[in-house]
């Protein structure tokens, strides 16, 4: 079994909304559920040593319309959101992740040295992630905080605008050229996160804005959870351009699990061959190399294939590229290893074992 470690889940989201309906999250993980897609038990079964888990601030007004005759959508840009109570919910999912460490259910990873301890304990390695920073304000006071608490990588937009910069809508087909990139606060958040070591991560982001953090950053550019524009040409995606910038500053890409990404024709449909997957690493790894691609899975945030299932059908996914001609050390490479290897860097860890 290949172990891997997941550059995109939303399991906070969804353990957050169960304890607004009543639920236990430290339960509903530690013990296993027929929710969503990662627990305990899933990620076992399927090699998930563990990820980047998101505190994601849902939006309330997100409604994916139904596609025309010939696939194609716009969903309308979701609105600002206010900052308080973007905190609170913020917070409220940084204090799961932390109960489920004094439960022992993962342990939260600051380093790698944490993450390779926490494999070779065989505990899950939660890397805590920010997808949007509605929770954070210009002054970024609370970003040392959250960093103090263990966020060690962030996007700086989700699919809406806010005071750092602009996102893409969901659309198919749209190119990301969709609007302005950073703000001034966004420039600063980019200058305060290199010196911290937090990871930035250009999914979501306008394409303007992804150039505007090549200008500025000091780390390996990263897209944790998308795929190719030039088969999929959803907004979401990345043109062969980025992936050419991406490639050259040795950063990575994670496959996105999300149907609607994988499909030529866009749709939101499970029953998504795995053959789609493996044309995507294919072309990922023809456009950047093999150290520069990884999984970003999107787990309880997307519709996923059905073959994949939930986390604990990973392995199929892996079987899926040795029959492509993947050998064992390509696949350490892709299910972990590229990950490693851009979290060094990015957390100024370059050359530590």
């Amino acid at each position: 079994m290949q172990a891997v470690f997941d550059g995109h889940n939303d399991v906070l989201l969804r353990l957050w909304q169960s304890e607004k309906k009543g639920g236990d999250a430290v339960a509903e993980f530690t013990n296993g559920t027929e929710k969503g897609h990662i627990d305990l038990p899933r990620a076992r079964a399927g090699g998930l040593a563990g990820g980047l888990c998101a505190i994601y601030v849902p939006s309330g007004d997100l409604v994916l319309p139904q596609p025309e005759a010939d696939g194609s959508y716009v969903t309308p840009l979701s609105a600002p959101l206010e900052r308080a109570p973007s905190l609170d919910i913020a917070l409220e999912m940084a204090a799961i992740a932390l109960r489920l460490e004094r439960a022992g259910s993962w342990r939260l990873c600051r380093s790698m040295a944490d993450i390779d301890n926490a494999m070779a304990d065989d505990e899950f390695a939660a890397v805590l992630h920010m997808e949007g920073c509605e929770a954070i304000g210009a002054d970024l006071a609370a970003l040392e905080v959250f960093h103090a608490a263990g966020l060690r990588s962030l996007g700086p937009v989700w699919s809406r605008h806010n005071i750092f910069g602009h996102g893409v809508p969901f659309a198919f087909p749209m190119s990301p050229d969709t609007g302005p990139g950073l703000t001034d606060a966004g420039r600063e958040l980019v200058r305060e996160c290199n010196r911290l070591g937090i990871l930035i991560d250009l999914s979501h982001i306008t394409e303007q804005g992804f150039w505007d953090v090549a200008k500025l950053s000091d780390q390996p550019l990263v897209a944790s959870h998308s795929n190719p524009h030039a088969l999929v040409p959803v907004a979401r995606n990345l043109t062969d351009r980025q992936l050419d910038a991406i490639r050259d500053s040795k950063g990575l890409v994670g496959l996105n699990f999300a149907v609607t990404m994988l499909r030529a024709d866009g749709r939101e449909n499970a029953d998504t061959p795995l053959s789609d997957m493996v044309r995507h690493i294919d072309y990922l790894v023809d456009k950047l190399g093999i150290d520069g691609v990884a999984i970003g899975s999107d787990f309880d945030g997307a519709l996923i294939p059905r073959e994949i299932g939930t986390a604990g059908g990973l392995q199929n996914l892996v079987a899926a590229l040795q029959g492509a001609g993947y050998g064992g050390a390509e696949l350490a490479k892709l299910c972990r290893e590229n990950w490693f290897r851009v979290l060094r860097s990015a957390w100024h860890e370059d050359g530590e074992d």
